[in-house]
């Protein structure tokens, strides 16, 4: 599978990286169906299956319930064979989310992090946006705290998981990453797309399947038809695809170069 450099750091991932939802919370999530957090066996399977792959990008969250600890467990020994993205400023509480901006929130969002994935640095930290981007970087000066982290050899790389075209133009003009939503039916976000591949910084995509619900094209197959579309804009680094199924991990692996 191709791996691409993220921006202009050092960081080598994979064209698909693997999310991690479902490994730690099924409340309040919008996937078409219900499913059922899988034991550490099923994790363990899954994340053997991706290393066969040549998979080596890790997305998770401390809003993504128990999925932090649970691969900090599992990655044990093996935590230099992966590339693990978390996030800051959104935290899940009784089922429900929580968001705190603030650098003493941030800093103490990333100390977690790393206790429960039982590292003492984090690949790349993505300030977990509530949709208010442009807010979040000017009023709370979120890159002002994570560039402190980066200094102290805490985090590799940072960025932004961005919900606006604008506030993820803004988040590039200030960090090495954004991640952003695209696909075939919402092509909003592109010129953040363009912007990254004019100035040599990465470009993760979410919902690049509509969590699930990417299925009104005509073609008879729409992840390939999705992908493609992602994969024609130059700039993408990595898609992010959450499955707790091997074959499913499989089949959308197959449709990458």
């Amino acid at each position: 599978m191709l791996k691409q450099r993220v921006g202009n750091s050092d960081l080598i991932v994979s064209a698909l990286g693997l999310g991690t939802v479902k490994f730690g919370r099924n409340q309040n999530v919008k996937y078409p169906h219900p499913f059922n957090i899988p034991t550490d066996r099923e994790i363990e399977i899954l994340l053997d299956a991706a290393k066969e792959l040549n998979i080596n990008l890790l997305d998770t969250a401390p809003a993504y319930g128990s999925s932090e600890e649970r691969l900090g467990q599992l990655l044990k020994n093996k935590r230099t064979e992966w590339i693990i993205s978390t996030k800051a400023g959104e935290e899940l509480v009784n089922g429900e989310s929580h968001f705190d901006f603030s650098a003493n929130a941030i800093q103490k969002s990333i100390e977690r992090s790393l206790k429960r994935l039982k590292t003492d640095y984090l690949d790349i930290v993505l300030i977990h946006s509530n949709g208010d981007d442009e807010q979040i970087i000017l009023r709370d000066d979120v890159f002002s705290t994570l560039e402190v982290c980066k200094k102290k050899g805490f985090i590799r790389a940072y960025g932004m998981s961005t919900k606006t075209k604008e506030g993820g133009l803004l988040a590039l003009k200030q960090a090495d990453l954004a991640m952003i939503t695209y696909h075939p039916e919402y092509t909003e976000e592109r010129a953040v797309i363009q912007f990254a591949h004019q100035h040599q910084k990465g470009i993760f995509i979410k919902k690049a399947l509509a969590s699930g619900h990417l299925n009104t094209f005509k073609s008879n197959q729409p992840i390939a038809d999705s992908l493609r579309f992602i994969f024609n804009e130059a700039g993408v680094t990595s898609v992010i695809i959450g499955t707790i199924n091997p074959l499913h991990l499989r089949e959308n692996a197959a449709q990458f170069p």
